[in-house]
Protein backbone atom coordinates (compact mmCIF):
# COMPACT_ATOMS: atom_id res chain seq x y z
CA UNK A 1 0.00 0.00 0.00
CA UNK A 2 1.15 3.44 -1.12
CA UNK A 3 1.90 6.31 1.81
CA UNK A 4 -0.63 8.06 -0.26
CA UNK A 5 -3.84 5.26 0.85
CA UNK A 6 -2.39 4.07 4.10
CA UNK A 7 -4.33 6.03 6.65
CA UNK A 8 -1.36 5.10 9.26
CA UNK A 9 1.26 6.70 6.81
CA UNK A 10 1.78 10.67 6.17
CA UNK A 11 2.70 12.25 3.08
CA UNK A 12 2.95 16.02 2.26
CA UNK A 13 4.79 18.15 -0.10
CA UNK A 14 6.43 21.49 -0.74
CA UNK A 15 5.06 24.51 -1.44
CA UNK A 16 4.31 26.03 -4.71
CA UNK A 17 3.24 29.66 -5.71
CA UNK A 18 -0.71 29.43 -5.08
CA UNK A 19 -2.21 31.62 -2.06
CA UNK A 20 -1.09 29.89 1.05
CA UNK A 21 -4.73 28.89 2.30
CA UNK A 22 -6.00 27.72 -0.80
CA UNK A 23 -2.81 25.57 -1.36
CA UNK A 24 -3.29 24.42 2.43
CA UNK A 25 -7.11 23.08 1.12
CA UNK A 26 -6.30 21.77 -1.83
CA UNK A 27 -3.51 19.80 -1.38
CA UNK A 28 -5.04 16.84 0.84
CA UNK A 29 -7.84 16.36 -1.34
CA UNK A 30 -5.07 16.44 -4.27
CA UNK A 31 -2.14 14.67 -3.23
CA UNK A 32 -5.08 11.70 -1.93
CA UNK A 33 -6.52 11.11 -5.06
CA UNK A 34 -3.64 11.92 -7.31
CA UNK A 35 -0.95 9.38 -5.51
CA UNK A 36 1.44 11.63 -7.42
CA UNK A 37 4.38 10.81 -4.42
CA UNK A 38 6.32 8.52 -5.56
CA UNK A 39 8.88 6.05 -3.03
CA UNK A 40 11.03 8.85 -2.48
CA UNK A 41 8.03 10.96 -1.12
CA UNK A 42 7.92 13.16 2.12
CA UNK A 43 7.15 10.84 4.47
CA UNK A 44 7.39 11.28 8.39
CA UNK A 45 7.17 9.47 11.27
CA UNK A 46 4.80 9.48 13.81
CA UNK A 47 4.35 12.21 16.60
CA UNK A 48 2.97 11.58 19.92
CA UNK A 49 1.54 14.89 22.28
CA UNK A 50 3.72 17.24 23.58
CA UNK A 51 4.22 19.77 25.76
CA UNK A 52 5.56 22.79 24.33
CA UNK A 53 6.81 23.90 27.46
CA UNK A 54 9.07 21.01 27.86
CA UNK A 55 9.83 20.16 24.38
CA UNK A 56 11.52 16.96 23.18
CA UNK A 57 14.20 18.37 20.70
CA UNK A 58 13.80 22.07 20.31
CA UNK A 59 14.60 24.57 22.54
CA UNK A 60 11.86 27.00 24.09
CA UNK A 61 13.37 29.57 21.81
CA UNK A 62 13.29 27.32 18.44
CA UNK A 63 9.84 26.06 19.28
CA UNK A 64 8.37 29.95 19.60
CA UNK A 65 10.04 30.14 16.16
CA UNK A 66 8.85 27.39 14.60
CA UNK A 67 5.42 28.03 15.68
CA UNK A 68 5.43 31.45 14.76
CA UNK A 69 6.87 30.16 11.43
CA UNK A 70 4.40 27.62 10.64
CA UNK A 71 1.47 29.80 11.82
CA UNK A 72 2.62 32.25 8.45
CA UNK A 73 2.08 29.17 6.47
CA UNK A 74 -1.02 27.97 7.78
CA UNK A 75 -2.84 30.92 9.63
CA UNK A 76 -5.96 30.43 12.15
CA UNK A 77 -7.78 33.12 13.33
CA UNK A 78 -5.08 34.29 15.79
CA UNK A 79 -2.56 35.37 13.05
CA UNK A 80 -5.21 36.47 10.49
CA UNK A 81 -8.58 38.09 11.16
CA UNK A 82 -9.58 36.91 8.16
CA UNK A 83 -9.25 33.28 9.23
CA UNK A 84 -11.76 33.49 11.33
CA UNK A 85 -13.58 29.93 11.54
CA UNK A 86 -10.44 28.36 9.86
CA UNK A 87 -8.02 26.75 12.29
CA UNK A 88 -4.52 26.96 11.62
CA UNK A 89 -1.42 25.51 12.71
CA UNK A 90 -1.00 26.95 16.53
CA UNK A 91 -4.62 25.60 16.72
CA UNK A 92 -3.53 22.50 15.27
CA UNK A 93 -0.20 22.29 17.79
CA UNK A 94 1.71 21.63 14.52
CA UNK A 95 5.15 22.62 16.70
CA UNK A 96 4.07 20.09 19.16
CA UNK A 97 3.90 17.45 16.22
CA UNK A 98 7.46 18.56 14.77
CA UNK A 99 9.40 18.64 17.78
CA UNK A 100 7.74 14.94 18.85
CA UNK A 101 8.66 13.85 15.42
CA UNK A 102 12.42 14.99 15.77
CA UNK A 103 12.85 13.33 18.99
CA UNK A 104 10.69 10.18 18.15
CA UNK A 105 14.03 7.90 18.51
CA UNK A 106 15.75 9.88 21.08
CA UNK A 107 13.49 10.00 23.95
CA UNK A 108 12.43 6.70 24.45
CA UNK A 109 11.96 5.60 28.13
CA UNK A 110 12.26 2.02 28.96
CA UNK A 111 9.45 0.18 29.36
CA UNK A 112 8.14 -2.29 32.81
CA UNK A 113 8.67 -5.24 30.68
CA UNK A 114 12.83 -4.57 29.90
CA UNK A 115 13.33 -2.93 26.88
CA UNK A 116 12.14 0.19 25.10
CA UNK A 117 8.81 0.82 23.62
CA UNK A 118 8.51 0.75 19.86
CA UNK A 119 9.29 4.00 18.52
CA UNK A 120 6.05 6.40 17.72
CA UNK A 121 7.03 5.71 13.41
CA UNK A 122 4.03 3.81 11.93
CA UNK A 123 0.59 3.30 13.75
CA UNK A 124 -0.23 -0.21 13.49
CA UNK A 125 -3.79 0.18 12.88
CA UNK A 126 -5.74 -1.08 10.41
CA UNK A 127 -7.76 0.93 12.12
CA UNK A 128 -8.87 3.72 14.72
CA UNK A 129 -12.27 4.04 16.82
CA UNK A 130 -13.17 6.84 15.19
CA UNK A 131 -16.46 5.39 13.80
CA UNK A 132 -16.79 2.14 16.19
CA UNK A 133 -17.19 1.20 19.63
CA UNK A 134 -13.94 -1.16 19.28
CA UNK A 135 -10.18 -0.28 20.27
CA UNK A 136 -7.98 2.75 18.39
CA UNK A 137 -5.34 0.23 16.56
CA UNK A 138 -3.83 2.92 15.34
CA UNK A 139 -2.55 3.60 19.11
CA UNK A 140 -0.26 0.91 18.83
CA UNK A 141 2.82 1.39 17.36
CA UNK A 142 4.47 -1.16 15.20
CA UNK A 143 8.27 -2.44 16.06
CA UNK A 144 11.19 -0.96 13.50
CA UNK A 145 13.33 -3.87 12.35
CA UNK A 146 16.97 -2.82 12.67
CA UNK A 147 17.36 -1.68 8.78
CA UNK A 148 14.33 0.75 9.28
CA UNK A 149 15.20 1.84 12.33
CA UNK A 150 18.71 2.76 11.35
CA UNK A 151 17.01 4.96 7.95
CA UNK A 152 14.80 6.31 10.32
CA UNK A 153 17.65 7.88 12.55
CA UNK A 154 19.34 8.77 9.46
CA UNK A 155 15.78 10.86 8.03
CA UNK A 156 15.50 12.30 11.15
CA UNK A 157 18.96 13.58 11.82
CA UNK A 158 19.02 15.09 8.10
CA UNK A 159 15.99 17.25 9.50
CA UNK A 160 17.33 17.76 13.48
CA UNK A 161 19.97 19.67 11.33
CA UNK A 162 18.57 21.44 9.09
CA UNK A 163 15.52 22.69 11.94
CA UNK A 164 18.70 24.01 13.82
CA UNK A 165 20.63 25.91 10.94
CA UNK A 166 16.71 26.99 9.33
CA UNK A 167 15.89 28.52 12.58
CA UNK A 168 19.22 30.27 13.09
CA UNK A 169 18.50 31.74 9.60
CA UNK A 170 15.20 33.38 10.28
CA UNK A 171 16.59 34.41 13.22
CA UNK A 172 19.79 36.01 11.65
CA UNK A 173 17.74 37.90 8.68
CA UNK A 174 14.79 39.23 11.77
CA UNK A 175 18.05 40.97 13.29
CA UNK A 176 18.11 38.63 15.73
CA UNK A 177 14.61 37.23 17.15
CA UNK A 178 12.21 36.14 14.10
CA UNK A 179 9.51 36.02 17.14
CA UNK A 180 10.01 39.53 17.31
CA UNK A 181 9.18 40.48 13.86
CA UNK A 182 5.85 41.76 12.40
CA UNK A 183 3.58 39.46 10.60
CA UNK A 184 4.29 40.99 7.49
CA UNK A 185 8.15 40.98 8.42
CA UNK A 186 8.24 37.31 8.96
CA UNK A 187 6.12 36.65 5.50
CA UNK A 188 8.68 38.08 4.14
CA UNK A 189 11.31 36.58 5.64
CA UNK A 190 9.84 33.18 4.41
CA UNK A 191 9.34 34.48 1.06
CA UNK A 192 13.15 35.16 0.66
CA UNK A 193 15.08 32.99 -1.06
CA UNK A 194 17.60 32.45 2.00
CA UNK A 195 15.07 30.61 3.50
CA UNK A 196 13.56 28.34 0.64
CA UNK A 197 15.16 24.94 1.38
CA UNK A 198 13.64 25.47 4.91
CA UNK A 199 10.21 27.08 3.89
CA UNK A 200 10.11 23.65 2.05
CA UNK A 201 10.64 21.99 4.68
CA UNK A 202 8.45 24.10 6.68
CA UNK A 203 5.53 23.36 4.73
CA UNK A 204 5.80 19.71 4.55
CA UNK A 205 5.40 19.27 8.49
CA UNK A 206 3.09 21.52 8.58
CA UNK A 207 0.64 20.03 6.28
CA UNK A 208 1.25 17.17 7.74
CA UNK A 209 0.72 18.16 11.49
CA UNK A 210 -2.80 19.74 10.54
CA UNK A 211 -3.91 16.89 8.20
CA UNK A 212 -2.40 13.70 9.95
CA UNK A 213 -4.52 10.92 11.83
CA UNK A 214 -4.54 11.93 15.63
CA UNK A 215 -2.75 9.68 16.52
CA UNK A 216 0.54 10.77 15.45
CA UNK A 217 0.30 13.83 17.78
CA UNK A 218 -1.16 16.44 15.18
CA UNK A 219 -4.26 17.49 13.78
CA UNK A 220 -4.96 18.61 17.50
CA UNK A 221 -8.94 18.27 18.19
CA UNK A 222 -8.96 17.29 14.23
CA UNK A 223 -8.73 20.77 13.65
CA UNK A 224 -7.57 20.37 10.46
CA UNK A 225 -10.33 17.68 9.57
CA UNK A 226 -12.99 19.65 10.72
CA UNK A 227 -11.60 22.61 8.52
CA UNK A 228 -12.23 20.96 5.34
CA UNK A 229 -15.29 18.45 6.40
CA UNK A 230 -13.34 15.04 6.24
CA UNK A 231 -15.15 12.86 9.15
CA UNK A 232 -11.75 11.04 9.36
CA UNK A 233 -11.44 6.95 8.37
CA UNK A 234 -14.52 4.99 8.35
CA UNK A 235 -12.94 1.58 9.11
CA UNK A 236 -14.16 -1.07 10.12
CA UNK A 237 -17.72 0.85 9.98
CA UNK A 238 -17.13 1.48 6.36
CA UNK A 239 -19.28 4.17 4.29
CA UNK A 240 -23.10 3.83 3.66
CA UNK A 241 -24.62 3.86 0.44
CA UNK A 242 -25.50 6.99 1.37
CA UNK A 243 -22.48 8.98 2.07
CA UNK A 244 -21.09 7.46 -0.72
CA UNK A 245 -23.83 9.17 -3.15
CA UNK A 246 -24.45 12.32 -1.16
CA UNK A 247 -22.73 15.60 -2.18
CA UNK A 248 -21.62 18.17 0.65
CA UNK A 249 -21.85 20.82 -2.11
CA UNK A 250 -20.43 22.40 -4.67
CA UNK A 251 -16.18 22.26 -4.05
CA UNK A 252 -15.36 25.77 -3.49
CA UNK A 253 -11.79 24.63 -5.58
CA UNK A 254 -14.12 23.48 -8.57
CA UNK A 255 -13.01 25.28 -11.97
CA UNK A 256 -10.48 27.47 -10.40
CA UNK A 257 -7.44 25.71 -11.65
CA UNK A 258 -5.83 25.62 -8.60
CA UNK A 259 -6.19 21.77 -8.05
CA UNK A 260 -4.95 20.67 -12.17
CA UNK A 261 -1.75 23.61 -10.74
CA UNK A 262 -0.95 21.60 -7.56
CA UNK A 263 -0.73 18.65 -9.36
CA UNK A 264 1.45 20.22 -12.04
CA UNK A 265 3.21 21.37 -9.29
CA UNK A 266 3.93 18.01 -7.36
CA UNK A 267 4.53 16.09 -10.36
CA UNK A 268 7.77 18.42 -11.24
CA UNK A 269 9.09 17.12 -7.89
Amino acid sequence: MSPISDPNVRASCPEGTLPRRVVIAAIPAAVASAAVIGSSGCTSPAAGPSDLVAPRFFSSHQAAVVQDATARIAPGPEDDPAEAGHPGAREADVTGYIDAMLGSLGALAASTGGGAPAPMVFAGGPWSNRHSSGPDLMATFSTLDPVTRIAWRRRLAGWQQQYASGIATLDKLAGGDFTKATPAEQDKILAGAEAGAFRSLLFEHTLEGLYAVPEYGGNRGLAGWKDIRYPGDSQPRGYTSDEVERSDGRDPVDDTGVVADVLKFLGQL
